[in-house]
């Protein structure tokens, strides 16, 4: 996991429904597209006593009732569960040991040095808070996405730790057995600044995905926005037509009234009459639409756009309080016949905490520029490349 961020598929919907419902003590009878779910009288929870169906999918019946629920990402039901567990564990605790398993970066994983051997030597003990978010990004005609995505502070130094994050959702994911325990010795006092700097970043963190989304449903208001236009200079020029008709029949009509019988001018009077009422009418319409596609049709554009506009929520939904440790950690390091010891900051479940850079070019060594070699310092790959 890459991003600290779980998408809310069906799969990861019914995981979690089962396990938590089996929680609290309901017992789950599974078929392919419905599971038949009891919740005994002494059950703890906001969902009605008895026994219900849940029908799995969007393709469900249009008639739930209290006993039929449709269970997806989007459902009334998955909703509630969510907000009920939140309510029911809001935070809690969590110790990442030392002796876990340690983790090499990439920069070292994807080059072509090995690893003999890692000894990490921790030196003082660090506490984070640890926010699940929930996400949902959603215009009201296009676009609607969830998403779960935990973000990592530290408490001391507000520093973002997404390796820890990851950790966090690795060892707390629906397949795990392993649950938070304890107490959370941190204040509100505390906890509120932590919270805003979480949200801060978690919304830096989205605001590439954001972006897209937003070009997307810009596009589509874009496109909604011709095809009226194109609608309205049709009707447009339907009227010039039927605004030129009424003019020549009334130009006919006054060529009578010259010209005819005193009955035929009493009839042309008449019919005139009408015609012309029609034509002003039709004259005050045309001019509107004009004005109005002259001006971009702004009423009707800000109508389109709004309703392609971005509703993004954001809301909290756990807290857990994760303590680790940091020191160092020596990685012996093999390159053929050549070992080198390579010291370097680490945390229990933040994995290497410092910047390396190449000893020869001072390009950082990352997943995509590893680590060559150590023959005289640490050389990374595009340096060898450009020899």
């Amino acid at each position: 996991m890459t991003d600290a961020s779980i998408s809310v598929t069906q799969s990861v919907v019914e995981q979690f429904t089962e396990r938590y419902l089996r929680s609290i003590g309901c017992s789950i009878e599974r078929s392919d597209d419905r599971w038949l779910v009891s919740v005994p009288d002494d059950t703890d929870t906001e969902i009605t006593h008895g026994r219900h169906t849940l029908i799995r999918g969007e393709g469900t019946p249009d008639d739930d009732d209290d006993r039929t629920k449709r269970l997806h990402p989007e459902s009334a039901f998955f909703q509630q569960l969510l907000r009920e567990a939140g309510e029911r564990s809001p935070s809690g605790k969590l110790s990442i040991e030392s002796e876990s398993d340690i983790e090499s970066p990439e920069w070292i994983q994807n080059g072509a040095v090995e690893v003999q051997s890692a000894q990490f030597t921790p030196y003082y003990d660090r506490t984070a808070i640890v926010v699940l978010f929930r996400v949902g990004i959603e215009t009201v005609s296009e676009y609607q996405q969830e998403l779960l995505r935990a973000v990592a502070v530290d408490t001391r130094s507000e520093e973002s730790l997404p390796k820890l994050a990851e950790t966090f959702l690795d060892t707390t994911t629906v397949e795990s057995e392993t649950a938070t325990s304890g107490t959370v010795q941190l204040t509100k006092t505390d906890v509120r600044p932590l919270l805003e700097t979480a949200r801060e970043l978690l919304l830096e963190s989205v605001q590439g995905q954001l972006d897209d989304i937003h070009r997307e449903a810009s596009r589509a208001a874009d496109s909604e926005v011709e095809e009226y236009r194109q609608m309205q200079q049709q009707r447009i020029q339907e009227l010039q037509e039927e605004h030129s008709n009424l003019s020549s029949k009334i130009n006919d009509l006054s060529e009578k009234i010259n010209t005819g019988d005193e009955d035929s001018r009493v009839q042309a009077l008449r019919e005139r009459k009408e015609l012309k009422s029609e034509y002003e009418e039709l004259d005050e319409t045309l001019n509107e639409l004009q004005e109005r596609r002259d001006s971009g049709f702004p009423n009707r554009q800000r109508e389109i756009r709004e309703r392609h506009s971005l509703d993004v929520q954001v809301t909290p939904l756990t807290l857990t309080e994760v303590e680790y440790e940091r020191g160092e950690i020596d990685f012996e390091l093999i390159d053929g016949s050549i070992h080198q010891t390579v010291t370097l900051g680490y945390g229990s479940g933040i994995g290497v905490s410092d910047t390396v850079r190449c000893s020869s070019c001072e390009r950082e060594l990352t997943e995509r520029n590893p680590l060559q070699t150590v023959s005289d310092g640490l050389k990374c790959q595009s340096c060898i490349k450009e020899r």
